[in-house]
């Protein structure tokens, strides 16, 4: 677990945010521009001083300000990989590795070499120069870089914020597989929540310095703080799930919602998926249609069956409709106008139409 309680003043801006971590895991650091999530990581990592509080990581105490206690950065056992990357542009990706590696602390071997160049696919690259490499593959060799140090907790801050949509694509899936594949706890820093629906295991919003709230993910999405953040058009709810057959043929996986399973279904158009699975996926409530009875002849076919569990004006002239659909909280946007034809209420019974589905991030639409 990592337990941060921390303050600080900096002239008109404030820091004052108190979390809890579960490790192993990602934990999303999320919030517009400005919020303090840079400042935050760098009193984790020992770069900054805070001014009262105390950071606790598995055990061990790291800082605490009534006992003037600082452990130095260097024996905190924290990695980091800033927005920069901070690569050694006279070293090619090898001797830029064995930097990383000759940092670690004695006898502190988690993760070999072989495993962390086999992790971020990088046995091509060792011998090129940096000036030789992609955005994408440059972040890769940062990775491994932080990754060799040994540390016990990564802080990656906006790692992906340098390089474009295809890149980001590409290097994604690398933050996936250290996050299913190590039990190395990371602290993500990001203002991109299509980041944070694919890689975060529990989530911690910022805004203004300050903790709005925290929890998994799946909470967290339906949190009306997050709704403020992201906007009317990002609001909805993240919901688990689990793989049960994949027809390659059409292209599509069948997913029951919930875990553990439930009797609501969804199909998804993804044929990479594995049977068993347990996969996330982000409903828009934009993107769920109501109907007080059965839709026929529509080319819309995931249709779930929900209850109304409660509702909320969504000004000027919108209402969000609270769903319950085989114990899965969803959410919908509907007309005022809409909500007063359909006489919603709660506990009414309703179809629920999802037009779309984004899955771990990438949005794929239903057929």
């Amino acid at each position: 677990m990592l337990n941060v309680d921390l303050q600080l003043r900096r002239h008109e801006f404030t820091i004052d945010v108190k979390f809890a971590a579960p490790t192993p895991g990602i934990t999303a650091l999320f919030g517009r521009s400005g919020a303090g999530k840079t400042t935050l990581i760098q009193m984790i990592a020992g770069l900054l001083r805070a001014d009262t509080g105390s950071i606790e990581f598995d055990g061990q105490t790291l800082f605490n300000g009534a006992q003037n206690l600082n452990v130095p950065p260097h024996a905190r056992g924290v990695g980091c990989v800033f927005q920069e990357l901070r690569l050694f542009p006279h070293l090619n990706v090898a001797g830029n590795l064995r930097y990383g590696l000759r940092r670690a602390a004695p006898g502190a071997l988690r993760i070999p070499w072989d495993r962390v160049i086999e992790l971020l696919d990088l046995g091509a690259l060792l011998e090129r120069r940096i000036w030789q490499l992609s955005g994408g593959e440059r972040q890769r060799v940062a990775l491994a870089r932080a990754l060799l140090a040994q540390p016990r907790l990564l802080l990656l801050d906006e790692p992906l914020s340098a390089i474009d949509s295809a890149q980001r694509s590409a290097v994604l899936p690398y933050f996936e597989r250290l996050r299913d594949e190590l039990t190395l706890p990371m602290l993500l820093v990001t203002h991109h929540f299509d980041d944070v629906v694919r890689l975060a295991t529990h989530v911690v919003l910022l805004d203004g310095g300050r903790m709005l709230t925290q929890g998994d993910l799946p909470a967290v999405s339906l949190k009306p703080e997050l709704g403020a953040l992201l906007g009317s058009a990002g609001i909805g709810a993240v919901v688990v799930g689990r793989v049960e057959s994949v027809d390659a043929n059409a292209g599509l996986a069948t997913v029951s919602l919930g875990v553990p399973t439930g009797k609501e279904r969804l199909l998804v158009p993804s044929a990479a998926l594995v049977a068993g699975r347990t996969v996330q996926l982000q409903l828009l409530a934009r993107d769920l249609i109501l109907a007080t009875e059965q839709p026929r002849g529509l080319s819309v076919r995931n249709q779930l069956r929900g209850t109304v569990t409660q509702l909320s004006a969504d000004p000027p002239h919108n209402t969000l409709v609270s769903l319950d659909a085989g114990g899965v909280r969803l959410l919908a946007r509907v007309t005022s106008a809409a909500a007063l034809e359909l006489q919603l209420h709660v506990g009414q019974r309703l179809w629920i139409l999802v037009k779309s589905v984004s899955l771990r991030g990438h949005a794929v639409h239903g057929p």
